[in-house]
């Protein structure tokens, strides 16, 4: 299969990278899928025909590197980001210098069509040195192109979740479920959703600026447990964790990363992580969303119980042991 246009996708085998390399091929396009470790993300090979997405090598901190990857490329997606710091792979390194590099280089190579995946709350100025990060990285995307288009979704949903799956792994343990910032407003996000906002995007159908990404609800902390409770058909209590015991849970699981010198990653809950859910995670009013785009946000509701129902105490059996309940009973 022969294809008039070739996209490259920074970080184009995570979590929203596969989809927005999956709808791309599906539309004709040839997908260069840019990676630090091409041997681990082929299963992107699948989402085409043989030889319509290729998975290559590539080191978002070295200017030669991400040029190679983007040669003759009609569009750059950037979805390269991380939630934990690991090594060299810091925030500033990542969210900051690389999203310059990148839109740099673009430009230097005249690509027409730029997509930057941001983060909703990304501030210059955050007390959260992630979302301080996802600002400066904004700020040096735009320094290089005026003409790019941001995104910024708020949390990512979807099966490969590290949101309400992690929560969903919660509800198994002990009567309480313990929820940081359980008072915070959210507004969780289709990962498809914004796959086909990055899709326009790419092919040119957005005009240039940021776009805030959520879905169309907006709930706290507390009501997003609530709701994984009810798709795992559970019964706990869901308590806020006090700032005194999580800062002390969260100074723990950093201290033991940095002694072990990075051999143990602090994927459970980071004191930076406590500093973002202190502020609020939603749309802003009156600015350009996924409506604007002609997208109609999908609620979580619609979508976890496909992909949830692995943590119900029967697994896929729930609604089965359910109605052999009802039939001992009558």
């Amino acid at each position: 299969m022969s294809a008039a246009k070739l996209v490259t996708i920074y970080g184009g085998s995570g979590f929203l990278g596969r989809q927005i390399a999956r709808i791309l091929a599906a539309q004709g396009w040839r997908v260069r899928v840019a990676v630090r470790r091409p041997n681990e993300a082929g299963v992107v090979r699948t989402y085409g025909a043989p030889g319509q997405i290729e998975p290559v090598p590539c080191n978002v901190r070295d200017d030669a590197s991400v040029l190679a990857c983007m040669a003759d490329a009609d569009a750059v997606v950037n979805c390269v980001g991380v939630l934990v710091e690991e090594g060299k792979n810091t925030f500033a390194a990542v969210h900051d210098e690389a999203a310059g590099r990148i839109a740099r280089l673009s430009a230097q190579l005249n690509v027409p069509h730029f997509v930057h995946v941001s983060a909703l709350g990304a501030d210059a100025d955050a007390d959260s040195r992630y979302a301080a990060s996802k600002g400066r990285g904004e700020a040096a995307v735009l320094s290089h192109r005026a003409d790019a288009v941001i995104l910024r979704p708020s949390i990512i949903f979807g099966s490969d979740d590290n949101f309400f799956n992690r929560i969903a792994s919660m509800t198994r343990f002990g009567p309480v479920l313990m929820v940081p910032g359980a008072d915070t407003p959210v507004q969780p996000v289709y990962v498809m959703d914004v796959a086909n906002a990055a899709v326009l995007a790419a092919q040119g159908k957005a005009a240039p600026g940021i776009y805030e990404l959520g879905g169309p609800e907006v709930m706290t902390m507390r009501d997003v447990a609530r709701l994984v409770l009810r798709a795992t058909d559970r019964r706990r209590a869901v308590m806020n964790l006090p700032g005194p015991l999580g800062g002390g849970l969260a100074s723990v699981l950093d201290a033991v990363q940095v002694v072990s010198g990075g051999l143990l990653t602090n994927r459970v809950l980071t004191r930076d992580q406590l500093r973002s859910l202190k502020r609020p995670n939603r749309v802003g009013e009156g600015v350009k969303d996924l409506t604007s785009l002609g997208i109609e946000p999908t609620a979580a509701s619609a979508v976890i119980n496909e992909y949830l129902w692995r943590f119900r105490p029967s697994g896929q059996y729930e609604a089965m042991t359910a109605s052999a309940k009802n039939l001992r009973r009558s």
